[in-house]
């Protein structure tokens, strides 16, 4: 049996629908059953209740673990924590963590609680497969403005951003494939600049001064300018079995 904590949010339901048209036994864990996706054996389990989960868990052998939505860090890495020991001892098979790219190398800032989790994870001798994400296309999506063009604070550099349903796929190829055990996959999709889409768009671009934008995506734009998100690497593709999907395509194929 596969089960999949955070099975109420966007990527746990993308799994689930994965893992059923693949004929996969799946249970849902949510923190509300009355939010639990229709269709598929659902248990509650509350990151903040480690008995919770390890009734959540029982009978697993393989588990995803999604990453808590919680915003704090230290409760994040509490909440992970607990996941990771609950698994354990329920005696689950193997765990499969939603994890950040460069959580492996950077232990402070965006990627501090899944650094922790991560260390956490190898601590606890579960056969592991880490899954880092990058950001999701589907929250950075350019869009046409009133005035006909795009714009943007990203200097024109690249985003290795990928849609949550890829990153679903992948996720769902894992745990009901083999030859995961113990391996960390970095996972970026396909490059792409807010000119070039622009560009293939027939839409002008128009590139806005950085203090344009305030809170998160200041912060995320700031990392584009730095090129910090143009790092590519296989492992998405090869996790699909074939390309994923390009912001371009998405937003062509977009009413």
């Amino acid at each position: 049996m596969i089960v999949i904590t955070g099975a109420s949010g966007a990527l746990g339901r993308l799994v689930l629908d994965r893992l059923r048209a693949a004929g996969a036994e799946a249970t849902a864990v949510v923190r509300d059953l009355a939010r639990a996706p229709a269709g598929v054996p659902a248990r509650q389990g509350d990151y903040d209740d480690p008995a919770s989960l390890r009734a959540a868990f029982a009978g697993a052998g393989r588990l995803l673990l999604i990453s808590s939505p919680e915003l704090d860090t230290a409760r994040r890495v509490a909440q992970h924590r607990n996941a990771v020991t609950a698994a354990k001892e329920a005696g689950v098979g193997a765990l499969v963590f939603t994890s950040f790219l460069d959580a492996d190398t950077v232990a402070t800032g965006l990627t501090e609680a899944y650094h922790a989790t991560e260390r956490a994870v190898l601590d606890s001798g579960l056969p592991y497969t880490l899954l880092r994400h990058p950001f999701y296309s589907d929250a950075l999506l350019p869009r046409v403005t009133a005035d006909g063009e795009i714009t943007g604070t990203t200097g024109g550099r690249g985003l290795n951003t990928a849609f949550r349903s890829d990153l679903a796929a992948a996720a769902a190829n894992v745990l009901t494939g083999d030859g995961h055990l113990g391996r960390a996959y970095d996972l970026t999709g396909p490059l792409w600049t807010h000119p070039e889409v622009a560009a293939a768009l027939g839409v002008p671009y128009r590139e806005l001064p950085p203090d344009a934008e305030q809170g998160p995506m200041a912060w995320i734009s700031a990392r584009v300018r730095a090129g910090a998100l143009e790092r590519q690497t296989p492992d998405l593709e090869r996790l699909l079995g074939g390309p994923a999907e390009t912001v371009l395509a998405r937003l062509q194929r977009r009413p």
